[in-house]
């Protein structure tokens, strides 16, 4: 008979699952759901039963206890409390189903796990700033409970616990977890070393890491015995599952060899490294893969964007106007396409697949332009006229019916200055007066 009771009871929880949801405004579910969980290991074991009655009389928890309204708390210690909640356990599973006094008692029961969390863990005395491994920790105040710890790999009951996230790499931990974490703070590698792994997925072999996860040394394996082993994608090393949580992120050596953009799983450390490193401009294509631009069509049109903005910023840092309208803060977010053409970040070669990166471009290109060929006189007047045919309308180096003269940017049709075999005749009339020059000192 006793195995028998246990064997009724085993389906409580599938009936006050409807329960919990039906007081979803309350909490959140998953924090009921927990109650519950523990509700059933609680009725299970021994002592409860027996002693449920004696602690009812000493608590006064009886049925009129739970009339009072909600919040009302009249054990003030931590010990009254535990027992004071484990009463509620107990009044949860005995009461009618669904009843309107069964959803008090759940309701008293998070207030009573409330109140005992703020018992133990005061909330003046946690810090609001602490820099441990490099990294910045600062408390949340953020009450959602769908953030995971990074230590222990468990949920963050924002509403009764105090949780700290790194303001560098945004590493997030229960306050009670903080003394154990032993991973420095990513942002201090990004900080130090600027670069990533080019080669695709570089295995070395579980063996040669002594069937140890590569982070935190846990002992793993293939067959997942005594822990699965994991591989990362990007650094190619295996890693266990407290380490690696089968997150993925696109990988640039999968991007820049390949062209392939499909996100692969990778450990926690590269997945914030990557994260970190997104908007960073380090690939220069030219040296890593040069043949990208016969294939990508994309980069080409890119490539000469940038090159004509390249062009047009002489214009606007010597135009008063430009100054004032701040036109160059349209490349705010991308910065290092008014240095140079040839850095491009991730993210550039993410939004290069997508066409997102090549209409934004053509439309600040077209604001430049107007600009400098339409709105300023004063840029209007540093055009070029062509020196070789003497007609048409004025030049601009980014124009794209126009050639640049490399040693003194002097700007013709493209097909006056082929048709003159690329001789500049500025460049010429220059090294005709130095040569008089030199004759007559």
């Amino acid at each position: 008979m006793h195995i028998y009771k246990k064997t009724q009871r085993l389906s409580l929880p599938h009936q006050l699952a409807h329960l919990t949801f039906s007081i979803a405004g309350v909490f959140d579910n998953m924090l009921c759901c927990d109650i519950y969980a523990e509700v059933r290991s609680e009725i299970f074991s021994s002592e409860s039963k027996t002693q449920s009655s004696e602690r009812a009389v000493d608590l006064g928890l009886a049925e009129d206890h739970f009339s009072r309204p909600v919040g009302s708390v009249v054990a003030s210690d931590v010990e009254q409390l535990k027992q004071a909640i484990a009463e509620c356990k107990r009044l949860i599973l005995e009461l009618p189903e669904h009843s309107g006094k069964q959803k008090d008692t759940v309701i008293k029961l998070i207030h009573l796990r409330l109140k005992l969390q703020e018992l133990k863990d005061p909330e003046e005395d946690e810090p609001n700033l602490q820099v441990l491994l490099e990294h910045r920790f600062s408390k949340e105040k953020s009450k959602s409970v769908k953030q995971m710890c990074d230590k222990c790999s468990t949920i963050i009951w924002g509403l009764i616990q105090t949780w700290y996230t790194c303001t560098g790499c945004y590493y997030r931990c229960h306050s009670k977890c903080m003394n154990l974490i032993n991973k420095p703070c990513v942002r201090s590698k990004v900080s130090h070393q600027s670069e990533y792994e080019l080669s695709i997925c570089p295995e070395v072999g579980l063996d040669k890491q002594d069937y140890r996860c590569a982070e935190c040394r846990t002992p793993i394996s293939l067959r997942g015995v005594p822990n699965e082993a994991r591989q990362c994608d990007y650094t190619g090393q295996y890693y266990c599952s407290s380490c690696h949580w089968n997150d993925t992120a696109i990988i640039p050596a999968r991007v820049i060899h390949n062209w392939a953009f499909e996100p692969r799983k990778v450990c926690r450390t590269s997945m914030r490294y990557l994260a970190l490193m997104m908007s960073r401009p380090v690939l220069k294509l030219k040296e890593i893969n040069p043949l990208l631009f016969n294939f990508v069509e994309e980069l080409v049109e890119i490539r000469k964007l940038r090159q004509d903005i390249l062009l047009m910023k002489p214009y606007f840092i010597t135009c008063k106007e430009a100054m004032e309208a701040r036109l160059l803060l349209h490349l705010q977010d991308r910065q290092h396409f008014v240095e140079n053409d040839e850095m491009y970040s991730l993210q550039d070669l993410i939004d290069s697949s997508s066409g997102r990166l090549s209409c934004s471009l053509t439309e600040i290109h077209t604001t430049f332009a107007k600009h400098i060929k339409l709105d300023c006189e004063k840029c209007q007047a540093k055009g070029f006229m062509c020196e070789l045919c003497k007609e048409g309308d004025i030049l601009f180096p980014f124009d794209s019916h126009t050639s640049v003269c490399h040693d003194c940017f002097a700007v013709f049709h493209r097909d006056c200055y082929y048709d003159n075999s690329t001789t500049c005749p500025r460049c010429a009339r220059m090294l005709e007066r130095q040569h008089e020059d030199s004759q007559n000192p």
